[in-house]
């Protein structure tokens, strides 16, 4: 499952389009500090996991900034490619951390050669979803939405297990669920 979802351009052209979605929604939105238009201020990201799958564009953030002088207040929407200020791939970060027998040598070679991940990569992730994800207010309130409720040593395979239909769609409702934790703009909105 994990070399296939990798390795599917389709993947990534998928989260690409459900940003751009979430992007126009925020848009359309306007300023959340003063209700003026909105002006696109994306900036450039190096997402490291897809190895070169993912076209140009996907480096790039999408963002704005407020059109009215004097506000300028940054409006960033939150997103399914990038998990927060994680270098990685948010489908990368899931799917590698969900790993349910742990990283056997194999699965770390695979890693290391693939996507150019270290051992301690994977067992820092760990430590976030296991430690500080649940910490956080947005993940208080978020988990109480799932039922039943996810068990934290497991995380995030017991959130994935928690949504319907084959791998890749249980992967984008993962995503679309803690999107907001990947800005903090989103993150102040979603609560």
């Amino acid at each position: 499952m994990l070399a296939a979802l990798l390795a599917d351009s389709r993947l990534y052209a998928l989260l690409q389009r459900c940003d751009e979605d979430l992007a126009a929604e925020q848009r359309a939105g306007g300023c959340p500090r003063c209700g003026s238009a909105l002006h696109s201020a994306r900036y450039r990201r190096k997402p490291r996991g897809f190895a070169g799958l993912a076209a140009e564009e996907y480096g790039w953030r999408l963002s704005f900034c407020c059109a009215r002088a004097g506000c300028r207040a940054r409006a960033t929407p939150p997103s399914l490619r990038f998990l927060g200020r994680k270098v990685y791939l948010g489908a990368v970060v899931v799917l590698v951390s969900a790993l349910r027998c742990g990283v056997t040598p194999t699965r770390m070679r695979y890693l290391e050669q693939r996507i150019g991940m270290s051992r301690r990569t994977v067992m820092r992730w760990r430590q976030w979803w296991c430690a500080e994800l649940i910490a956080t207010a947005f993940w208080r309130a978020a988990a109480s939405r799932l039922m039943p409720p996810v068990e934290h040593r497991e995380l995030p395979a017991s959130l994935l297990e928690r949504f319907a239909g084959a791998a890749r769609d249980r992967l984008i409702s993962a995503l679309r669920f803690i999107a907001p934790l990947t800005t903090t703009s989103a993150a102040v909105h979603a609560m």
